[in-house]
């Protein structure tokens, strides 16, 4: 995926995670983590089952993941933080 594809993906993820979590964070907070929870969750989906996001630029696919991973970071940070 494309850096700029990527940073849109992301931080769409990371804004619809935002939102389900009910969380209150910027908008390059929502770009990080809806990146860094598509790298992570493809890691772990990739590596535990063989599973992968595949697609285009801009794929339902990776939005799924980005949404998904970024939830996951938002609950652990919620736990470090408590």
């Amino acid at each position: 995926m494309g850096w700029l594809a990527a940073i849109i993906v992301g931080g769409i993820a990371g804004w619809l995670a935002e939102k389900f979590m009910k969380s209150n964070m910027g908008l390059l907070a929502n770009i990080g983590l809806g990146i860094l929870g598509a790298i992570v969750f493809n890691f772990i989906f990739g590596t535990l089952l063989g599973l992968y996001a595949a697609g285009a630029s801009f794929s339902l696919g990776y939005l799924f993941v980005g949404f998904v991973g970024a939830c996951i970071l938002i609950w652990i940070a919620r736990k470090v933080r408590s």
